[in-house]
């Protein structure tokens, strides 16, 4: 007898969940790169305060086109090199 197999359709989004944050340009020195910080708030494991931490991403920036100071959100992305796996997605606030 001859065994038949089944293949059961995807479900789900077929690239997944991407991780997306949201913070300020601090750098655009480098071409088609953008250093966007985050800020990130956490608490304190023993004393269980709310600290601020800082969290850099180095982001894709196609056209060049974010100044410093810049609100921006980015997005997770395939790796665009060593230390690059983020992408610009919009523009939330322009600097002053």
């Amino acid at each position: 007898m001859a065994e038949e197999t089944v293949i059961a359709p995807k479900t789900g989004t077929p690239r997944g969940r991407r991780k997306v944050r949201r913070g300020v340009v601090v750098s655009n020195k480098m071409d088609k790169t953008v250093v966007v910080a985050v800020e990130l708030r956490v608490r304190h494991p023993l004393y269980g305060r709310i600290m601020r931490r800082t969290e850099k991403f180095k982001a894709h920036d196609e056209h060049n086109q974010y100044n410093v100071g810049d609100r921006v959100e980015i997005m997770e992305t395939r790796p665009l090199s060593k230390e690059k796996c983020w992408r610009v997605m919009r523009l939330i606030e322009a600097a002053h």
